[in-house]
């Protein structure tokens, strides 16, 4: 069955917890590599990630390209209020968002908000053009722009400790 997940047979323990983190932090890392630093065999090492990826704690592998060199720069937090929540409006605006490449993240949220859309753009002044592309697609309440001017924290890795 297609996208059926399997559980482990034992509760993850700290060699697998390792394993997380560290192809969290580069999934090229040899096996070899990955052996000597969690104390195992190669072999002992590929049959644990294949059971991961089994298992579901491994969903997939992606690069994690420079933004600058892709000349995105920018990151803009776009705060979204709505006056709908009907469902025809709700898959639209789906279908709205996930349309407009530029649009990185969105989170539903609690409070004054609906909404919060993560940005990457080449400058600021680009932002109307995603803003325009938006509102022709789909009808918003409020808008409030907000440019980030530092990333102090940006990851990709989840911590692996709460399993």
């Amino acid at each position: 069955m297609a996208g059926a997940r399997c559980t482990l047979p034992h509760m993850l323990d700290d060699r697998d917890r390792r394993l997380l983190a560290l192809l969290q932090a580069n999934a090229e890392t040899p096996v070899a590599d990955l052996a000597e630093q969690v104390a195992l065999s190669p072999s002992a090492v590929s049959r644990r990630i294949a059971r991961l990826r089994e298992a579901g704690y491994i969903t997939r592998v992606v690069a994690v390209l420079d933004r600058d060199r892709l000349n995105l720069p920018t990151t803009i937090f776009l705060l979204v209020r709505t006056g709908r929540h009907a469902e025809d409006w709700l898959d639209q605006f789906h279908r709205a968002v996930a349309a407009v490449p530029e649009i990185v993240e969105v989170h539903r949220l609690t409070g004054s908000f609906d909404y919060i859309l993560k940005l990457v753009l080449p400058d600021v002044e680009y932002y109307d053009t995603v803003y325009k592309r938006l509102v022709r697609q789909i009808e918003l309440y409020d808008m409030s722009a907000h440019i980030s001017m530092e990333t102090v924290k940006s990851s990709t890795g989840l911590p692996t400790d709460h399993l």
